[in-house]
């Protein structure tokens, strides 16, 4: 069985990252989501909260795993035994943060494989921090995330729209 590892902060998960995930689905047997605390960068959502997100964003679906991601990504990967980890890469802006973490977790664990995956391009522009930007100031949402992530941000936002 391929197993692959699909890390991040998914403070929210978007359809971005939906697409990213069912395209790896396509490649791999199993794919994992591995969320990260990310407690510096203030995430809106626990997560507890991300994590059950991220398994209302594709329910059914046997082969995602959804797991809490601590400590290094390689250590994580081969915990899993997983060889390959899938990166999404909206622009080019994200490549080269995304190449240097690559060749790092090359250095840390040379067996495992990082595959850059896009976004369908109706999703490129959107991140996490965008879609908590336009919530917070009351903008709709529903075309950039699942709706179990809206109703979730309109909770803890408050407002309508998102």
């Amino acid at each position: 069985m391929t197993r692959a590892i699909y890390p991040g902060s998914f403070d929210p998960v978007t359809f971005g990252h939906v697409d990213v995930i069912e395209r790896a689905l396509r490649l791999f047997d199993e794919v994992v989501v591995a969320a990260a605390p990310s407690e510096g960068k203030h995430p809106l959502f626990s997560i507890e909260e991300r994590l059950e997100l991220l398994r209302a964003a594709l329910p059914g679906e046997s082969r995602l795993k959804v797991k809490k991601l601590d400590g290094l990504l390689v250590d994580f990967v081969q915990a899993e035994k997983a060889g390959v980890v899938i990166r999404g890469l909206r622009a080019v802006s994200d490549f080269e943060f995304e190449f240097q973490m690559a060749l790092m977790n090359r250095r840390l664990a040379p067996g495992v494989e990082t595959i850059f995956l896009m976004p369908k391009e109706d999703y490129s522009y959107i991140s996490s921090r965008i879609v908590k930007e336009v919530a917070r100031l009351g903008g709709d949402v529903s075309g950039v995330v699942p709706a179990p992530v809206r109703e979730a941000l309109r909770r803890k936002l408050g407002g309508e729209n998102p």
